[in-house]
């Protein structure tokens, strides 16, 4: 599955003003955003639904703080596959997606194919990590592990023209 769309939404300024205040604070109250953008709250609820239906709002999540769940660790893995038949990557990638430690998972270019970011409560969990994901698949040809000494920015916002 991948999370990106290939469809181009048209959106006027209002869609993109409804759109910074949901990424600052999605439980906004529609009536205090249509205040801010000069709409009905009814009007805004329905270019939110329309922004949900074209995908442009993926989600509607909480940002938890990884320490406060046991994973203080952040890692950030390179990844170089030994083939990139398509099959063999599409594997990968649903490995990838189905370990609950990888919180991001990008197919790159460049010298490595993937780059991992995962979140785990102690580098002996990394290591057993790293036994089943890289070390059990014979086509990983190697990996680069770089942690994360400090969060300075996190964040998934998009930056919005104008």
């Amino acid at each position: 599955m991948t999370l990106s769309s290939s469809t181009a939404v048209s959106l006027d300024r209002f869609d993109l003003a409804i759109i910074a205040i949901l990424q600052k604070d999605n439980t906004t109250p529609q009536r205090v955003i249509g205040e801010t953008v000069n709409l009905s709250a009814p009007a805004v609820q329905r270019r939110i639904k329309r922004l949900e239906e074209t995908g442009v709002i993926q989600a509607h999540v909480a940002v938890i703080d990884p320490a406060a769940m046991g994973h203080p660790i952040t890692i950030f893995v390179e990844v170089e596959m030994e083939s990139e038949r398509a099959d063999l990557i599409d594997a990968a990638k649903r490995e990838f997606t189905a370990a609950s430690e990888v919180q991001q998972c990008y197919y790159v270019t460049g010298e490595a194919d993937f780059i991992l970011i995962m979140l785990v409560p102690t580098m002996a969990a990394y290591e057993a990590v790293t036994r089943r994901l890289f070390f059990g698949n014979n086509n990983v040809k190697r990996f680069r592990t770089f942690v994360a000494m400090d969060r300075v920015k996190v964040g998934l916002a998009v930056p919005i023209a104008g």
